[in-house]
């Protein structure tokens, strides 16, 4: 069966950009922010294709979820649950009769969300916990009002950071204007937040986070536990076809502490980076540890050729091939012979495992 394309759908959030998501789908920007595009079976924005039938209709429920995201302001600091996390998490808030979208409930479905982040443009990103000596020198650099700070996070680790952060509430004012003098990424984003959110003592956690700057085909992933936010810029999103999100802060929306200490992985993230490795066929592969999905892109000059190991989707993201052109996005099915001429950025999202674990 050839090739299908896929019509995605765009979600509006404040966050959004204005123009990455119209200029990559080449129309005219609407004036409103528009924050992500949708492919896939996620009951919250369900694909279909050209016939109107729709995508989990055609190839059932897929494992993952493909999303553009094009990120004009911060995303929340917020974290994702394990496996045994969500399934503990969505059983408690059921028998709280916590109702399934109320405001207040974190779990909406029993299942893990790890996801990688595939940088289009220059992207900005929080993403694990950094390394504590660093971490400590720039507590240090800031002086005294960052002493309460330092002191916590010798005595009681990230966890007793955390807690005093998201608990006890402290103001930040001397603190954001310490930052102010200091040239680190981490205090510009500190002071940023500080005036988009001036009464969430959750932004000072911006600096005992890793800061990356993602360069155009770099990307980050995402495991159970690790704290992050989405700063700015465009990218590839792949994650698992979920939806729960704890979060810690920098929201309107709701908070709930406590899981976030119970979810958060406190270790050091060394290195946050996913480099791509090259694979037989010409592509460009991001390893991750999960069995929910994998990604490949290709830098198409001329023709590739693979055989769909599916149900697998392709996004183009610049260019065009005979078959598809930036914005698009085709459903290959398993087993057939895909082969793509032209120039362009190819994905290619499917759901078979680099190296499957439990966690």
């Amino acid at each position: 069966m050839p090739m299908r394309q896929v019509h995605g759908q765009i979600q509006r959030y404040d966050w959004g950009d204005l123009k990455a998501i119209p200029l990559l789908l080449g129309v005219e920007p609407d004036g409103q922010p528009q924050a992500e595009l949708w492919f896939g079976t996620h009951a919250g924005g369900p694909s279909t294709l050209a016939t109107g039938r729709t995508l989990e209709a055609e190839v059932g429920p897929l494992p993952y979820l493909v999303k553009v995201l094009a990120a004009g302001k911060p995303l929340s600091l917020q974290v994702h649950p394990s496996s045994r996390q969500a399934v503990a998490g969505f059983e408690r808030e059921d028998a709280a009769g916590v109702a399934p979208n109320a405001p207040q409930r974190t779990y909406r479905d029993p299942f893990h969300k790890p996801e990688i982040m595939c940088a289009l443009t220059p992207f900005e990103a929080l993403c694990g916990i950094a390394p504590y000596e660093a971490t400590d020198a720039l507590l240090t650099e800031l002086g005294e009002s960052a002493s309460e700070l330092r002191t916590v996070l010798g005595h009681g680790g990230i966890d007793a950071v955390i807690g005093l952060l998201l608990h006890d509430r402290p103001l930040l004012g001397a603190l954001l204007e310490a930052a102010s003098d200091h040239p680190d990424p981490r205090c510009i984003w500190l002071c940023e937040l500080g005036l988009l959110y001036p009464r969430d003592p959750a932004a000072a956690l911006v600096l005992f986070l890793n800061y990356v700057l993602l360069q155009p085909g770099e990307a980050i992933f995402l495991a159970a536990g690790n704290l992050h936010a989405y700063l700015q810029g465009t990218g590839v999103e792949v994650m698992a076809n979920s939806d729960n999100v704890v979060r810690a802060g920098l929201t309107s929306k709701y908070v709930d502490s406590d899981e976030v200490l119970r979810v958060v992985d406190t270790r050091p993230l060394l290195d946050p980076i996913v480099r791509p490795v090259p694979t037989d066929d010409g592509g460009s592969s991001y390893p991750v540890p999960v069995s929910d999905f994998r990604v490949t892109s290709y830098a198409v000059d001329g023709s590739v050729g693979f055989v769909a190991d599916g149900p697998e989707l392709l996004l183009c993201t610049s260019g065009e091939t005979i078959e598809f052109s930036q914005g698009e996005c085709v459903l290959a099915t398993h087993g057939e012979a895909v082969e793509l001429v032209g120039t362009a950025t190819v994905f290619r999202i499917g759901g078979a495992p680099w190296i499957a674990t439990t966690d």
